[in-house]
């Protein structure tokens, strides 16, 4: 999992001691095909497209990083971070990763075999967007309204078209999507996010999928702090432990509250059966 992901994170230094940005939110996409990323052209412009068709970016300017040209996307959540934070079984406000941290998780899902992506706590629809791009089914679990309205905008101008859940994730039935080989991701780093992730692991391995092949990724850490309570397997160690999981490996990608920092988020693949 290091060609991809260690690309994406060398692009992410390389813009930001080269171009600092002057937004919080700001990230790269590539605009043409290198193989260095080896990623479809035809990807890379619906990438660049949910960009320029999401508001939250309010500047795009084209760049050039290391002979490849890029654009840099920069703007704000604010409005979006403050209403995600209103409910009360948000256990992560919107922070956005990148997107093409995104698309490499979506693409990793797929190598790994699984069928369906199920994005819970999905933000913007990123990872969801990805996932269609790549050839997975797409479901996404918005509690927040105007994130939900968001990606259903993004999805319009866009024509990448995935089904959309505006709902509770910790009351909702899975069984009624019909899954046969899911991931699912879990939107929350350890410390904020173990009470949705033990709430959907429960429902998803005491349903019809315990007995099939279920996987789950998890925003990990490769940062303990003193308050860590899981200082093992980046901070999910003893839920993986607790519900029988088998690590298939991590893949450290930038996300917008990694920016500044020199280790970047650990997203850890796990599945079950």
């Amino acid at each position: 999992m290091e060609g991809l992901s260690a690309s994406i994170v060398e692009l992410k230094n390389k813009y930001m001691t080269d171009f600092p940005p002057r937004s919080y939110v700001s990230e790269v996409v590539p605009r043409q095909y290198s193989t260095r990323f080896d990623i479809e052209q035809a990807i890379l412009d619906k990438l660049n497209l949910f960009g320029k068709n999401n508001p939250i970016y309010l500047n795009q300017t084209n760049i050039v990083i290391d002979g490849i040209l890029c654009s840099a996307y920069e703007g704000d959540i604010n409005n979006y971070w403050l209403s995600s934070k209103k409910h009360d079984t948000c256990y992560q406000p919107f922070y956005p990763t990148w997107i093409l941290s995104a698309y490499a998780l979506a693409f990793y899902s797929k190598r790994f075999g699984f069928k369906e992506l199920v994005d819970v706590g999905s933000g913007d629809g990123r990872i969801a967007y990805c996932s269609t791009l790549v050839g997975l089914k797409a479901f996404s679990i918005e509690i927040d309204t105007s994130l939900s309205l968001l990606q259903r905008d993004i999805s319009s101008l866009t024509g990448v078209v995935f089904e959309i859940l505006n709902t509770d994730a910790t009351s909702f039935d899975y069984e009624s999507l019909d899954l046969s080989c899911p991931i699912f991701f879990i939107s929350g780093l350890p410390e904020s996010g173990d009470i949705l992730a033990k709430n959907v692991l429960s429902k998803e391995i005491n349903s019809k999928y315990k007995k099939g092949r279920v996987g789950f990724n998890f925003m990990g850490t490769h940062v303990m702090r003193e308050y860590t309570a899981d200082k093992t397997q980046w901070g999910w160690g003893n839920l993986i432990e607790i519900f029988g999981l088998e690590v298939l490996g991590c893949a450290t990608l930038p996300t917008m509250w990694t920016n500044d920092q020199e280790l970047d988020t650990a997203y850890v693949f796990a599945q079950r059966g």
